[in-house]
């Protein structure tokens, strides 16, 4: 029987970023979810669990490495192995920090609606990409256009769903499957210290680095992380 795998994009981001890895797995049935407009991480996992077959290897990226926990927690049993990239686990910080948190999200959703989702791209990518891939404009232009795909209205679903995430300390505690994590060296907006914290909270978990890589490890450098993935997979097979 086909194993399955699941891809999970993150905020704003659908199947592009997926697509060196499908490639590398063609004995798997790969399946990447659309959240359409969902505006809860827990909706969006149940969504998950709603529209996938019934037990697949759980992949997921930035944001959709949360809704992966989020499947997890709920339908423990649907998940053989997973994988979390460049993703978090903890809900918005209070106080200050939070409220920075809430200001940042909403005044790139001003920019969307005033002057659209391009708009968006070019000030999101300054600090998502690893600085050398800047200077690279074709494969910006590949986030700009997967990010042209969304909409203000998908945006400010995701942004309610991030602001309102939940904390996923008791679900990393809990884990029980073999679980990979995945970090660009260089990611500035989920950094390789919070990816070594996850491990540590997580039973015999697994950490790869990957180098000059900056957030959108599997467009950055998809080799590296294909390898990764790949030999981790056999390890657990």
């Amino acid at each position: 029987m086909t194993a399955n795998v699941v891809f999970l994009p993150g905020l704003l981001c659908d199947g592009a970023v997926w697509t060196e890895q499908q490639a590398a797995l063609p004995d798997y049935s790969c399946h990447i979810v659309s959240y359409g407009e969902l505006d809860s991480i827990e909706a969006m996992a149940r969504h998950v669990l709603d529209t996938c077959p019934e037990r697949f290897v759980l992949v997921g990226h930035s944001m959709g490495g949360r809704i992966a926990l989020d499947v997890v927690r709920q339908a423990p049993q649907r998940v053989s192995h997973l994988v979390l990239l460049d993703s978090g686990y903890q809900a918005r910080a209070e106080g200050e920090a939070g409220e920075q948190e809430k200001a940042g999200r909403m005044a790139l959703l001003e920019l969307a609606r005033s002057r659209g989702m391009r708009a968006v791209g070019e000030r999101w990518v300054q600090g998502m990409v690893h600085p050398a891939r800047l200077q690279q404009p074709d494969f910006i232009e590949s986030i700009l256009v997967m990010l042209e795909r969304k909409t203000p209205t998908i945006f400010a679903a995701q942004i309610r769903a991030l602001l309102n995430r939940p904390d996923a300390t008791p679900v990393l505690q809990q884990l029980s499957c073999p679980t990979l994590l995945i970090c660009g060296r260089d990611d500035s907006w989920s950094p390789l210290a919070r990816h070594q914290d996850m491990a540590a909270l997580v039973a015999n978990a697994e950490l790869a680095v990957i180098e000059n890589s900056g957030h959108m490890s599997t467009m950055e450098q998809p080799q590296a992380v294909n390898q990764a993935l790949l030999q981790w997979l056999q390890k657990h097979s």
